[in-house]
């Protein structure tokens, strides 16, 4: 398999640098041969979970992604469509959505046509998994924007917290979330469990939360048999 092109450089994710992840898609479904894989097709049972997360995990510390030539566009939904596509799978396909659709909600509605949404508790690897309120995507002030973020989970510790690659800011990193204890960023201990996920603003309303446990949406299991 010819991997995708990636550049990598060293990067420290402050808090500070949070950014959103819900920019207008501008790069819909085209043809591209992947890894020698023809893309893309409806389910491929070849895929497998192992498969997607090893994709994943090459891409941490990546700033720049080039598949057969082609930058995809660099934020969270632009990761996670980068490395389905490795496997010949373009998460964009098929899915519904006008000019102005961002890339998370194209590909949640192409889950939603071919697997299946859900709220664990325990997801599995190789999931995808949604956030709503990562940041003020209508700008009016209110937690009122469903899907602004997407990631793919590479597994699950023994406490259920749950692993995932994505891009939050500058390069693509790990970030933790526990579900049993959303509103906790670190235990007493120091141990991580909900990474920050939302930019504190001044404008924003005193219940928005800011960690991964409490921004969480769903998870999304693709269907590729």
């Amino acid at each position: 398999m010819r991997p995708i092109r990636i550049i990598v450089i060293a990067s420290t994710i402050a808090v500070l640098t949070l950014a959103g992840c819900a920019t207008p898609s501008v790069e819909r479904s085209r043809p591209a041969s992947i890894g020698g894989r023809p893309c893309c097709k409806a389910g491929d049972s070849s895929v497998t979970r192992a498969d997607v997360v090893r994709s994943a995990a090459r891409l941490v510390g990546a700033y720049e992604i080039e598949v057969d030539g082609r930058r995809i566009v660099e934020d969270c939904a632009g990761v996670t469509r980068a490395i389905y596509l490795e496997q010949g799978i373009d998460l964009y396909a098929g899915a519904t959505g006008d000019a102005k659709t961002n890339g998370v909600r194209l590909i949640y509605s192409h889950v939603r046509q071919r697997g299946r949404m859900h709220h664990g508790p325990i997801p599995h690897p190789g999931d995808l998994v949604f956030f709503d309120n990562t940041w003020d995507l209508n700008g009016d002030g209110k937690l009122n924007d469903p899907l602004t973020h997407v990631g793919v989970v590479e597994r699950i510790e023994a406490d259920g917290t749950v692993v995932f690659i994505s891009r939050v800011a500058e390069a693509i990193e790990r970030y933790r979330m526990n579900l049993s204890l959303p509103h906790v960023h670190k235990t007493a201990e120091g141990r991580l469990l909900n990474d920050y996920i939302r930019r504190k603003r001044t404008t924003d309303p005193e219940e928005a939360g800011r960690l991964t446990g409490e921004l969480f949406a769903f998870f999304g299991t693709r269907v590729t048999h």
